[in-house]
């Protein structure tokens, strides 16, 4: 009888807010994988952060407090030093759009190129499909409500901190 191997995949990314469509590729990494690892990150190319790298991994963990198998990380490395770091056999991508292939496929092989390690896409359900952090910071500066975007945490969290 073969022994089962535990297959880790890696999900990176600055959740600056978690959103629906992010929860939506978890949730499906979830039934794929036995374990994956969802590891927030600072993004200086995003501008100013709407939450905090501690903020946002405890949004992660709460979001994600239905899922057995998930564990929230943050980091500020290479994303392939964390994925050799948890174990990773694959780093997983949610795709939107046909936009974010091309930019996603660069990374992809970028990455197999100085470590190895493969990229699984990921596409996002239509219903998803709309949903950027940009634009939910966005919105949430100038008043306006997220809740129906975002996971139930983070609705609460955008709410305290803008006053909606």
């Amino acid at each position: 009888m073969r022994s089962h191997r535990v297959t880790t995949v890696l999900y990176p990314g600055s959740f600056d807010p978690i959103h629906n469509g992010h929860l939506e590729i978890i949730e499906e990494a979830s039934t794929l994988f036995d374990r994956v690892v969802v590891a927030a990150m600072r993004n200086p190319q995003k501008g100013e952060p709407m939450f905090d790298l501690a903020e946002r991994k405890d949004l992660l963990a709460e979001s994600c407090a239905h899922l057995d198998n998930v564990e929230i990380t943050q980091f500020s490395t290479l994303v392939v030093d964390l994925a050799k770091e948890v174990g990773a056999d694959f780093i997983i991508k949610g795709l939107r759009a046909v936009s974010d292939f091309e930019s996603e496929m660069h990374q992809a092989h970028m990455n197999h190129a100085i470590s190895g390690v493969h990229t699984v896409f990921i596409p996002s359900s239509s219903t998803h499909s709309f949903v950027a952090s940009k634009l939910i910071r966005e919105i949430a500066r100038f008043g306006g409500d997220v809740g129906s975007m975002v996971p139930p945490p983070v609705a609460k969290r955008v709410a305290e901190r803008f006053g909606e």
